[in-house]
């Protein structure tokens, strides 16, 4: 199945442009993380409550949601446990809530019995710790993508493929800031997955270099034989690239729209990941590889 027939399109002239559009979205991002003194990270990384409430007969949760809010508790998580009568409630340590006080007026509100089964707190020491580990987590996922490309491919296309997934991630964290949103555990799972999308895309245009390349042998063709090649090779890729793309985000418009606020934000982020991912397999790989090659040749002419 193609959607483009035959496309010819110049990606790789487009290259310069791309840098720009790149590189404002990342400032775009830096200037509102620092504008909003950091990240803005949830519970499990900066510490908080964890009530466990048991309830006589079921109730909605988006009931739940609001009570906890007319509660003086914002921007609280809450999920079902098990079955639709038990709740997980985490807020903030910032609130000082005590779990008793919410109990008696979930049950004052409801007009059933409400039970506190448990009730735990997480230190900011055991979420300054998750954050390390989090960040532990992406760092080696990219680090072990580098070694495999550059085994499979090149060391050129490792490096450009790792500094593409940085752009995809770090774009992704940006807009998370603009919006003002919570960096979460389910977000670091999202992030991952964001990095294990984007360098599938990437390898599958990198492969397809690899073919075209081996026409030429062991000769190193000029830089605009090589622009003709990697374009060529984008193109042979184009449609595959939008198609997958375009069916992932199919079913993420839908967890969007119908998974409610518990996933909410975890299929936004993977959202913006594969539009993003998708832009920096067909604009950001290929093109660094160019700039490396085009700077290694101006060397080469200059020595």
């Amino acid at each position: 199945m193609e959607i483009f027939k035959n496309p010819n399109y110049d990606f790789i002239g487009f290259r310069k442009k791309a840098f720009a559009i790149s590189g404002t979205l990342i400032l775009i991002g830096i200037l509102s993380i620092i504008f909003h003194g950091g990240l803005r990270y949830g519970i499990d990384f900066t510490g908080g409550t964890l009530v466990q409430i048991k309830l006589e007969k079921p109730v909605e949760i988006g009931k739940i949601r609001k009570l906890v809010k007319q509660a003086g508790i914002s921007g609280a998580e809450i999920q079902n446990f098990g079955d639709k009568s038990t709740f997980l409630v985490k807020y903030k340590a910032t609130i000082k809530k005590d779990p008793s006080e919410l109990v008696k007026f979930l049950s004052e509100k409801l007009n059933q019995k409400v039970i506190l089964e448990r009730t735990e707190r997480v230190g900011p020491r055991v979420g300054k710790e998750l954050q390390k580990k989090a960040l532990e987590a992406i760092l080696i996922g990219l680090l072990l993508m580098l070694i495999y490309i550059w085994i499979r491919f090149d060391l050129k296309f490792g490096v450009g493929s790792v500094l593409a997934l940085f752009h995809d991630v770090f774009i992704t964290v940006g807009i998370f800031s603009l919006l003002n949103k919570e960096i979460t555990i389910p977000i670091i799972a999202a992030l991952l997955t964001i990095v294990g999308y984007s360098i599938n895309d990437s390898i599958v245009v990198s492969d397809r270099i690899r073919e075209n390349m081996r026409k030429y042998g062991k000769i190193k063709p000029k830089i605009d034989k090589l622009i003709e090649t990697f374009n060529r090779s984008i193109n042979d890729t184009i449609s595959r690239t939008v198609i997958t793309s375009f069916t992932t985000l199919l079913v993420l418009i839908a967890i969007l729209i119908f998974g409610g606020p518990v996933i909410f934000d975890f299929a936004l982020a993977i959202t913006i990941g594969v539009v993003v991912g998708t832009y920096s397999s067909i604009y950001v790989v290929a093109s660094l590889v160019v700039e490396w090659e085009a700077y290694l040749s101006r060397r080469k002419k200059k020595k």
